[in-house]
C-alpha cells in the first residue's frame, strides 16, 4: 500500500501505533538508547521502543551508513543484529559504504561486515532493474532506510533513496523510512529546481536545491509525484520532538559526519550554495578542515572577499583567507580565497550566498572559469546560473530567474510534509 500523508496520520495497527501514541513524546525510550539526553527522537529510536512490530515476521535488509545511530553513538545494525525482535539478513551500503571507508565517489563493494557477518550489498550507483535484482538475491522482505541527510538537492543520499524505492517497487520489496532531522531546518526551500534534462545522481528529479524537508517527507513526495505509475508499498516512522525550525544542535543527537567532507553541522549549513564551486576550477575547501566553508585558487586575492562583503548578504560575513588543500584542487599548493562566516543562521540563505560569490569571483579574478564538463549545470540543475553569470547578470537577476519553478515546488512540497 502506498500512504499518503493524511493515510499515515491515520493508519492503524503497528505504523498507527508508531505515527500516534506508542512512541510519542512521552513514551519510554528503549533501553540503552540515551534516555534523557535527545529531545529530538529518531525514527530508529521509536520503531526499537515500540519492539520492532512494524518489522515483525518479515526478513529485514538496512540501507544505511555510520550516520544510522542511536543518541548513545551505537550503530543501528550492531543493536539490531542480536535482538531475536528483529530478523535483520543484509546491509545496503550507499556511497562511501555501509561503515564509510570511502571518499567521495567510492564505496566499499561486496563483502560480509567483520562485526555482524551480515552480508554487504553495494548500491552505489546502481538503480532500476540491476538493484531490484541486489534486493531479490538479498531474500529481504522489507528495506528499511536510515540516512542522515544534509539538505542539498546534490547531497547523493537522496537519490539513494529515490532509487532504492524504485527498485524494491520493481523487486515487489516493502519499503520503510525511519527519520532523521535535516540538520538546517524544514523551514523553507531555496533555489532553483532541477531540469530534467540535467538528472544525475546529483539530482534525480525536479526539486529545489535547497529542499527543506525531512527524509522520510521525500519519500513521501517520490512516490506521489515521481514514482506514481509505480509506487513502492512505503511506510514511514516520524520522529518525535523536531521542530522544522531546528537546526541540528537544537536536536540534541550526535552528530556523525554523513560524508568525509561534511564534518560538522556548520558544513552543511554553507553546504547546498557553496557546493556549486565543485563546477568551477576554484576549489570548494576539499582537503580542508573546513570544507565549502573556505574556497579558493591560485591568484586570488583580497579583492573577493572585499566585493562579496560589498553586498551586504544577510547573515553572512567573507573573510579574505589563504590555506594550503592536503587533497584534492591545488593539493599542496597555497591559495588565497574566501572562508564564509555564518554570523546569523537565520537570516543566512545559503543558495543565495553561493551564487554572490559565483558572480563576485568572476568579476574579480580574470583566471575564473567553470569545469569543462559543465558540472555547474548538473548542480544547479539548469543551464541558467552559468550562462546568466557569464552574461554579467547580478545576483538578483540570477536569484529572480527561478522564482517562477521554486514557487510551483513549494506547492508541492508543502502537500508532503510531516512536521509543522
Amino acid at each position: 500500500m502506498t500512504l499518503s500523508r493524511r493515510g499515515l496520520l491515520a493508519a492503524g495497527g503497528a505504523m498507527g501505533a508508531l505515527a500516534t501514541t506508542a512512541a510519542g513524546p512521552g513514551a519510554a525510550v528503549a533501553a540503552g538508547h540515551g534516555a534523557g539526553r535527545a529531545r529530538v527522537r529518531t525514527g530508529f529510536d521509536r520503531l526499537a521502543a515500540d519492539g520492532y512490530r512494524l518489522l515483525a515476521g518479515e526478513k529485514v535488509g538496512i540501507v544505511t551508513n555510520p550516520t544510522g545511530i542511536t543518541p548513545d553513538v551505537r550503530h543501528i545494525v550492531d543493536v539490531m543484529h542480536p535482538d531475536d525482535r528483529v530478523n535483520l539478513t543484509a546491509v545496503f551500503g550507499p556511497e562511501h559504504g555501509f561503515r564509510g571507508t570511502a571518499q567521495a565517489g567510492g564505496s566499499e563493494g561486496r563483502y560480509d561486515d567483520p562485526a555482524t557477518g551480515l552480508p554487504v550489498y553495494d548500491t552505489y550507483l546502481k538503480s532500476g532493474r540491476p538493484l531490484a535484482d541486489i534486493f531479490t538475491a538479498s531474500g529481504v522482505d522489507t528495506v528499511v532506510f536510515d540516512i542522515q541527510d544534509a539538505g542539498a538537492r546534490f547531497y547523493t543520499y537522496i537519490w539513494t533513496l529515490y532509487d532504492c524505492m524504485e527498485a524494491a517497487a520493481l523487486a515487489g520489496k516493502r519499503f520503510v523510512v525511519l527519520d532523521r532531522p535535516n540538520p538546517v531546518t524544514g523551514r523553507a526551500a531555496l533555489g532553483p529546481v532541477l531540469d530534467p534534462a540535467f538528472a544525475s545522481f546529483v539530482g534525480r528529479r525536479e526539486i529545489s536545491q535547497a529542499h527543506g524537508m525531512t527524509v522520510a517527507e521525500l519519500a513521501l513526495l517520490f512516490n506521489a509525484e515521481f514514482l506514481a505509475d509505480r509506487p513502492v508499498e512505503l511506510e514511514v516512522v516520524r520522529m518525535s520532538g523536531w521542530r522544522r525550525s531546528d537546526f541540528f544542535d537544537a536536536t540534541g543527537l550526535p552528530w556523525v559526519p554523513p560524508s568525509p567532507n561534511m564534518p560538522t553541522p556548520e558544513t552543511a549549513v554553507v553546504y547546498s550554495g557553496t557546493c556549486l564551486f565543485e563546477g568551477t576550477n576554484l576549489s570548494e575547501g576539499r582537503g580542508t578542515t573546513r570544507p565549502f566553508e573556505l574556497l579558493g585558487a591560485e591568484g586570488v586575492d583580497h579583492r573577493w572577499a572585499a566585493a562579496a562583503n560589498a553586498l551586504d548578504l544577510p547573515g553572512v560575513a567573507f573573510r579574505e583567507a589563504y590555506f594550503a588543500p592536503t587533497f584534492s584542487k591545488f593539493q599542496g599548493k597555497t591559495v588565497g580565497g574566501v572562508q564564509v562566516h555564518v554570523q546569523d543562521r537565520e537570516a543566512f540563505d545559503p543558495v543565495r550566498t553561493g551564487i554572490a560569490l559565483l558572480v563576485t569571483a568572476r568579476r574579480t579574478w580574470s583566471g575564473f572559469a567553470w569545469r569543462a564538463d559543465n558540472a555547474i549545470d548538473r548542480l544547479s540543475g539548469n543551464t541558467r546560473v552559468r550562462t546568466m553569470i557569464d552574461a554579467g547578470a547580478d545576483t538578483d537577476e540570477v536569484v529572480g530567474a527561478w522564482a517562477a519553478d521554486l514557487a510551483a515546488f513549494r506547492k508541492v512540497r508543502k502537500e508532503h510534509l510531516l512536521y509543522r
